[in-house]
Order: structure tokens, then sequence, then C-alpha cells
């Protein structure tokens, strides 16, 4: 398993206030569920339920993103990103990750799949150990201005000149298992 960590890596850049962000399907560091996985490997493509604490005063709006660091890539895997969630809301429940299952006004982007939703954990055989970064951001901006088609590491670049608070929680999956 690879050890670097992304989000550790823009803590060191700028500090920011901790969210802190739960999910009742997995703990911290822990295993995914079967239904975050990704279909063509017995899961759902579905993100878990979210849960987060009061964002900092001046929050704006939030960003949500799923990251993998570990694919075999040289540049990580973006399965989810979102952005310009409404500031008030402290949860989101298990689902698709789709625009239309997200409250009005918010940008799903497109993943590496080119798919604007969730696509669930596919880690491939040989590569151990997968670490899933399950992030939101509280933004001082009402709205974030990006591109049609922009990607996930655009969002990354916008949101961390904008991000009051973080929350993350990593979960974890095993290609051995499935």
């Amino acid at each position: 398993m690879f050890s670097y960590d992304p989000y550790a890596a823009l803590a060191e850049l700028r500090p920011v206030a901790p969210l802190e962000l739960t999910s009742p399907h997995f703990t911290a560091g822990g295993a995914l569920p079967l239904f975050a996985w990704a279909e063509k490997r017995g899961g759902e493509d579905r993100h878990p339920t979210l849960e987060w604490s009061q964002p900092p005063a001046g929050t704006k709006s939030l960003a949500i993103s799923c990251f993998d660091p570990d694919a075999p890539t040289g540049s990580g895997f973006w399965h989810w990103a979102a952005y310009n969630l409404p500031a008030d809301l402290r949860s989101i429940e298990a689902g698709d990750g789709t625009a239309k299952s997200l409250p009005d006004g918010v940008t799903v982007l497109p993943n590496e799949a080119r798919l604007e939703r969730f696509i669930g954990a596919a880690p491939p055989e040989g590569t151990g150990v997968h670490r899933y970064f399950f992030v939101v951001d509280a933004l001082d901006v009402e709205r974030l201005e990006l591109e049609v088609g922009a990607t996930p590491a655009v969002l990354g670049f916008n949101r961390h000149f904008h991000t009051l608070a973080r929350g993350i929680l990593m979960g974890t999956a095993d290609p051995a298992e499935r």
C-alpha cells in the first residue's frame, strides 16, 4: 500500500479548520461497504451516506469528492466530485452521486470514466489495498465558476484557495476481497 496522503500535503500548503466527517456505513480507515464498489466487482456504484459537522462562520457553499491516490496511474483516480452544494447541508444519503440525486444547483464533474456520477471501488489485482478519500470542503464563495467539462483536479485547485474547513473520511478496498 502507498503511504502518500494528498490531503496532508495540501494542509501543509494551507492549513484549514477541521470538519468532522463520518458515515454510518464504514469507519475511518475501514473497509468500504460492498455497495460502494463498482458494479463489475459485485457492488452498486453508490457512494455511502456522509455526515459532517457545522462548518465555520463565513461558509457559503460546499464541495465534495472521492479520490483514490493508490490507483496505478501516477496521478490517482477521481471517483466523484461535486460542488456548489448549499452551505446549510449537513449530510447526503447514499446514492449514485448524480446532479439529480443532489440539491438543485449542484454541479457534478466527470470522473475518470467521464461519467457525471460516483463510480465505485475497483482496485486492480496486484495493486494492494487502495484508500478512498471522501472529502467535504466548506468554501467562502457561494459558487465556484468552472468551465464546462472541468476535471476534478481543476475543482481541487479552485477549492484549495476558498476552503475554510475540510472533513476527510478515508475508507479502503482490498482487491483480494472481490
